[in-house]
């Protein structure tokens, strides 16, 4: 059960995810989380790194999806002006955005990857409806209710996780900063 909860690959930020080389594994999508992956949780818009990120990944011809547990408000002032597709209100670790997600770009799960920050929703809903997984180290050092509830529980995971040597992810958030 617990293997669920881990990624096929983890790096410090969505900036560290090789486009070059999802291009060669046949990525054609990509489905990522927006707090506290692509920004903080409480920040409303891209940073200037962040929307050169989009341009280049729209460039080599991957398309972004953004599946987000927030509100339809939230996900679209954020998404909008970057002309980004969005899911709000996901349900994750539900698998029928990520699903959707996969239909709105016309692509099979297997071109697609699922990035995020949290093992709980999107990790472990992404590895359940059989996508390529990538957890990133979160944005913010701060989080809403909910997920600082969450993230209580990833911290029994990622123990248990780092005890079978399945993951680094300490090493992963000091080269990080």
């Amino acid at each position: 059960m617990l293997k669920r909860f881990v990624p096929d690959q983890y790096v410090p930020s969505i900036f560290d995810i090789s486009v070059e080389e999802l291009k060669q594994q046949g990525i054609k999508g990509i489905i990522t989380d927006l707090d506290n992956t692509l920004v903080e949780w409480d920040r409303p818009n891209a940073t200037e790194e962040l929307i050169e990120w989009f341009k280049m990944v729209k460039r080599e011809g991957i398309d972004i999806v953004v599946v987000s547990n927030n509100t339809e408000r939230r996900v679209k002032e954020f998404s909008d002006p970057h002309e980004l597709t969005f899911i709000h209100s996901a349900k994750k670790p539900m698998t029928r955005a990520f699903k959707t997600a996969c239909n709105i770009m016309k692509i099979k799960r297997s071109e697609a990857v699922v990035v995020g920050d949290q093992l709980l929703t999107d990790i472990f809903g992404g590895n359940r409806g059989g996508f390529h997984t990538i957890l990133v180290v979160p944005v913010a050092k701060t989080d809403g209710v909910i997920t600082k509830m969450n993230r209580r529980m990833e911290r029994v995971v990622f123990r248990w996780m780092k005890r079978k040597g399945l993951i680094e992810w300490e090493n992963k958030k000091k080269s990080s900063k």
